[in-house]
């Protein structure tokens, strides 16, 4: 079973809509080493773990189930990145471009029409290229080893991409949560080859990937400098032994220490999106808006009259 806080794991920067940059941020969402990856392939090695190596299945499942957050997280991100940007100013119910104006023939121009076509400038399940994520991207071996050192090289490939992403825009919203997804990903290559050594298997050398001081990022030295980059949460209610692995000097050997937590030190406001009557997706007409605000006034009376009848709840006295 899953439970969920509706907040969001990193905040999202306010900048200026950059539909070029929300399509080159496709490629850490839906790409072959992107969020929905790695999110569906530590799920479904946590899934179909075999034996009593529960330590290992935690440590697994706990990033598996992160990165569900990310997947949202990166999402959100190529949303704003989109939203907005034919910069239309009608009214909700306004029939867009009823003068005869085209007000999308920006979207024409741009690396990705189908953001405007397919998405109602959304997020898509692709790639930068347009191509559609692949459940063939998924790796389960069935063997632990083998499936650590996968999900090793998965994490080092989706940094080193993810570095080269931050590198292509200076817009605020790409960099902030590209530089959070920068440090988790460095967490997980700790995790992942944390649990190899415990194996035997030293892989201490090879990190991190790219090998160069990544502080050189100003938005992810702060993270940094916060430690998230050793911080792993197991997100259980029920308990974890994801520490019996997840603890001690970490694999990079650079004098620092691994720290598990059940849940992140911080979340953050997660805000709807406006609506975009340019692309028809109001959400609510005139009718449907009427009903709804009548049942959120009855909700809100229906537990004001229980509160009353309730009287004051000792538990709130000092």
């Amino acid at each position: 079973m899953f439970y969920h806080v509706q907040n969001l794991i990193n905040p999202i920067v306010d900048d200026q809509p950059d539909p070029s940059a929300a399509n080159a941020l496709q490629e850490g969402l839906g790409g072959q080493f992107g969020e929905m990856r790695t999110m569906m392939q530590y799920l479904f090695q946590s899934f179909n773990f075999r034996g009593d190596g529960i330590p290992y299945l935690d440590l697994i499942q706990g990033i598996g189930i992160e990165e569900i957050s990310h997947v949202e997280l990166i999402t959100k991100t190529i949303s704003r990145l989109l939203d907005g940007a034919p910069e239309y100013h009608g009214g909700k119910f306004d029939v867009p471009g009823a003068g005869g104006d085209p007000v999308m023939k920006m979207a024409k121009e741009q690396k990705n029409t189908q953001h405007f076509i397919h998405g109602a400038q959304g997020a898509l399940p692709v790639d930068s290229a347009g191509n559609p994520w692949s459940g063939s991207y998924v790796h389960n071996h069935g063997n632990l080893v083998l499936n650590l050192m996968d999900n090793l090289v998965l994490e080092s490939t989706g940094r080193l991409q993810k570095c080269r992403i931050y590198q292509m825009s200076s817009n605020k919203t790409l960099r902030a949560t590209v530089a959070y997804l920068i440090a988790r990903d460095e967490a997980h290559e700790m995790a992942f080859a944390k649990a190899l050594e415990t194996l035997g298997i030293d892989w201490g050398k090879a990190l991190p990937i790219p090998k160069f001081d990544v502080s050189q990022f100003p938005e992810v030295k702060k993270l940094i400098d916060a430690g998230i980059n050793r911080e792993q949460y197991t997100f259980r209610l029920d308990g974890s032994q994801m520490e019996k692995i997840f603890q001690g000097s970490a694999p990079a050997n650079d004098g620092t220490e691994l720290v598990t937590l059940k849940e992140p030190r911080e979340s953050f406001p997660n805000s709807p999106a406006p609506e975009r009557p340019e692309e028809f997706a109001p959400g609510l007409d005139p009718e449907l808006q009427n009903l709804a605000d009548a049942l959120n006034e009855f909700k809100a009376k229906t537990m004001k009259d229980m509160e009353d009848k309730a009287g004051p709840n000792p538990r709130n006295k000092e």
